[in-house]
């Protein structure tokens, strides 16, 4: 990546551009909303909201898959872990709490748990180990899918190996950040890489149906800022369209390849995120020509009825963007990214975890 993204001098240039434009709209506040983990961490670690004006606040929405798996899936999980299967999955998935316990957890009581950095690891270790039955634990946005999807329309997986699904949509979830009448947005900032593979136009749609501009952006602070300089230009000339500042790498129509691959093997499906529900057409389960390969349909994985959210976080709250992480009573405190308590602290892309390592709503003022 070119430096010049995080070059001072065009940061405080955005940023002088930022103000003088906020400085229309002093009547009311500006509330713009991300659905991004990455972007999360950029704007906290490089302490992009106290660079902004009073009048423009960027907050943080579902933008985590592991923070917005549901308790009934890792409990799954666990249960096919504990019952004959090697089970495989991410790291930060790993040591997500449930009421089961963690992945982890279950692994330290003997349960064959194996933490892997990409589909192609749990590849091998299926051609590896032909004796043993091997369930890939699959989280992601749109980002990931493909990578199961390919496999999956090439029958290149092995009769030993099943998927339990997770995958998660972002596009829907924008839509309900849209529909809550206590968080009025103003703006969205879509996320670059789920952008990659779907394209900028998916959001067309939500910008017109809404009434909203949305703006896909990098990750480096200076896409952020100037996604932020984007949306406040919009609404300065009453515009509400999608914007691609991501150009480097997105595309309007995406991944074709990806896209038929994720079209061939997965059907869309209603979907629950953890502390916010069921939302509509927001899941991808594996296809029926692909049946052979889905556990839920081999075995009956017992199903959860328990909170997905423990007693006294608001994990929910702040996946909705109504609340700083700070204002959990449970935050650094209780719960640490060493000892999480909610899901928002375990991976890197979590709006807690974020904000405990480098802080994240902060009223400095900067000259």
């Amino acid at each position: 990546m070119s430096k010049s993204f995080q070059d001072p001098a065009i940061i405080k240039e955005l940023k002088v551009k930022i103000h003088r434009l906020a400085g229309k709209f002093t009547d009311r506040k500006i509330r713009i909303c991300h659905v991004c983990g990455t972007h999360e961490y950029t704007i906290s670690h490089w302490g992009i909201r106290s660079l902004l004006p009073p009048n423009v606040e960027v907050i943080a929405g579902p933008g985590c898959p592991v923070c917005i798996c549901p308790n009934e899936d890792i409990e799954q999980s666990i249960w096919l872990a504990k019952n004959g299967y090697t089970l495989a999955t991410y790291g930060d998935m790993s040591r997500v709490p449930s009421n089961q316990g963690s992945i982890l957890t279950a692994r330290a009581e003997g349960a064959d748990v194996r933490v892997v950095y990409s589909f192609l690891d749990v590849l091998k270790l299926a051609n590896n180990n032909p004796q043993n039955k091997i369930v890939f634990f699959a989280i992601g946005f749109e980002t990931t899918a493909p990578t199961v999807a390919i496999e999956l329309v090439n029958n290149r997986i092995p009769s030993n190996l099943f998927i339990l699904s997770a995958h998660r949509l972002v596009p829907p979830a924008m839509s309900v950040l849209l529909e809550q009448d206590d968080v009025p947005l103003d703006g969205l900032i879509a996320p670059g890489h789920v952008s990659a593979i779907t394209g900028y136009g998916i959001y067309e749609p939500i910008s017109k149906k809404n009434n909203i501009p949305i703006v896909v952006a990098g990750f480096e602070p200076a896409d952020v800022m100037l996604s932020i300089l984007a949306i406040l230009q919009q609404l300065a000339r009453f515009q509400s369209k999608t914007e691609n500042l991501y150009s480097r790498v997105v595309t309007r129509e995406g991944n074709k390849k990806a896209l038929a691959a994720m079209t061939d093997a997965y059907q869309v499906v209603d979907a629950k995120w953890r502390g916010i529900g069921v939302i509509p057409s927001s899941g991808f389960e594996i296809a029926k020509k692909f049946s052979q390969s889905n556990i839920r349909l081999k075995e009956e994985v017992p199903v959860s009825s328990g909170d997905d959210i423990p007693k006294g976080c608001r994990c929910a709250e702040i996946m909705l963007g109504k609340i700083y992480p700070e204002k959990c009573s449970l935050f650094n405190k209780r719960c640490t990214p060493e000892n999480p308590i909610g899901p928002c602290m375990v991976g890197n892309e979590g709006t807690c975890a974020i904000h405990a390592k480098y802080g994240g709503h902060l009223d400095l003022a900067d000259d």
